[in-house]
């Protein structure tokens, strides 16, 4: 553990730490951020008098929009001068989301993301291989400086340049990726055409995986190809970026730091506050930030979350795996599919290649299509029959789904790679 004296509080003492710094936090927005003391107004909420999370929840929601409505400085609560950095979304419509930091903004910020390698299993003595893209995108950024505050060596080969990211990780033995799911997987793709042998040219024991969504199955792929144990990170460049929440060594759930983060969870389509242990959409507020604070932001990510001690000790709450979000939802002839449904059904069929894309489309009726790639082996030895798979592929899909997908079989190859987050869905209803 990075910081035991905060890792291992029980759960009383945590959500006694919560509501402490809430009750602060309610005051500090209210007082600093014309928008929030406006909103509270109008909602009837005394600050003064928010003394537990009943009088917390009838405070407004904040959204994305109104990061975009506050553009460019974003909702900051302190003067220009004391900004130390600005970060931006990767949104591709409207105006991006821009992120303000004090100093002290940052400190917290990575040694949240030490605390987050730390609990993967990561040590001092690894080696830090970040594929992640340095910028805007608080991706880059946020995994190198936590892991320089953890201790370890650190080799900012940033995304993209594959064939020098590969010859980087075997001459310089690193031991952790930090990537994109999506690029792992074309990383470990990339190796045979390069000529190594991953399992045997490479050191890598953890991957430090987050910033889109992936599946169970395509863990498994990873885990399978790399030999290294795949964790899942989670976070938003809204919540400062990275590090709000990790897989332990046990995987099992994503460790939210509740020292910094209360989350709630609510009814997506109501706004109600649901029971613990509920599903919903994830609601957080940042209980230390300085520079833009945020009360009862809805992330839109659709889960369960759960409080319940670990086996590593720690009992801050845990985000079981992301079903998905709320906007990224397709609805096809009435019924509602997620993207990482179709990821599920594909990446646990053996003969499917690693690379696939879900086109939506309108002809009288929605219509799902699905390109995937065959793997390799399975596509030149001799038993593919393109029929009978594709009829498999349709028969798991309506088993899972109830949604009839149309399949295309594609070479191996033939699907556009990309070194960043994978454009995995195209939505032509909205063109």
């Amino acid at each position: 553990m990075f910081d035991p004296d905060i890792e291992k509080l029980t759960k009383e003492k945590l959500q006694s730490l919560q509501l402490e710094r809430l009750k602060k936090m309610v005051r500090y927005a209210y007082d600093n951020v014309p928008m929030y003391k406006k909103r509270m107004k109008e909602a009837g909420v005394d600050p003064d008098k928010v003394r537990n999370l009943e009088d917390y929840s009838k405070i407004p929601f904040t959204k994305k929009d109104d990061l975009r409505d506050h553009y460019p400085y974003g909702i900051r609560a302190v003067p220009l001068e004391r900004i130390n950095r600005l970060h931006a979304s990767s949104g591709t419509t409207g105006k991006p989301t821009v992120v303000s930091y004090t100093k002290n903004d940052l400190d917290t910020w990575s040694r949240l993301m030490a605390r987050t390698y730390a609990a993967a299993g990561v040590t001092k003595e690894d080696i830090v291989q970040n594929a992640y893209g340095y910028g805007l995108f608080t991706g880059g950024l946020g995994f190198h400086y936590g892991a320089e505050v953890l201790g370890c060596t650190v080799i900012p080969t940033a995304t993209g340049n594959t064939k020098r990211q590969l010859m980087m990780a075997k001459d310089m033995g690193s031991t952790v990726l930090a990537a994109t799911p999506s690029y792992a997987m074309y990383l470990a793709e990339a190796c045979a055409g390069e000529g190594y042998d991953i399992r045997k040219d490479f050191k890598f024991r953890i991957g430090m995986f987050g910033a889109e969504p992936w599946s169970e199955e395509a863990r498994q792929r990873i885990q399978n190809a790399f030999g290294l144990r795949a964790n899942d990170v989670y976070g938003m460049s809204e919540l400062y970026g990275p590090g709000v929440a990790v897989e332990c060594v046990h995987q099992n759930g994503l460790h939210i730091w509740g020292d910094e983060f209360l989350v709630e969870m609510i009814n997506p389509d109501t706004g109600e506050v649901l029971p613990e242990g509920s599903t919903g959409e994830m609601v957080f507020t940042m209980l230390t930030r300085e520079a833009m604070p945020l009360l009862r932001y809805r992330t839109r990510d659709l889960t369960r979350v759960i409080w319940e001690e670990c086996e590593c000790g720690r009992c801050h709450p845990r985000i079981m795996r992301i079903k998905g979000r709320s906007d990224d939802m397709l609805i096809i002839g009435g019924v509602n599919v997620f993207p990482s449904q179709v990821e599920t059904v594909l990446m646990k069929m053996e003969g499917v290649g690693d690379q696939y894309q879900i086109i939506v489309d309108r002809d009288i009726l929605d219509r799902l299509h699905v390109k995937v790639e065959v793997e390799e082996k399975f596509y030149n030895s001799g038993k593919y029959d393109p029929a009978k798979f594709k009829k498999k592929l349709v028969d798991e899909m309506v088993a899972v789904m109830t949604v009839r997908a149309d399949i295309e079989l594609m070479a191996p190859g033939t699907l556009p790679r990309t070194e960043g987050k994978a454009k995995r869905v195209i939505d032509l209803r909205k063109q």
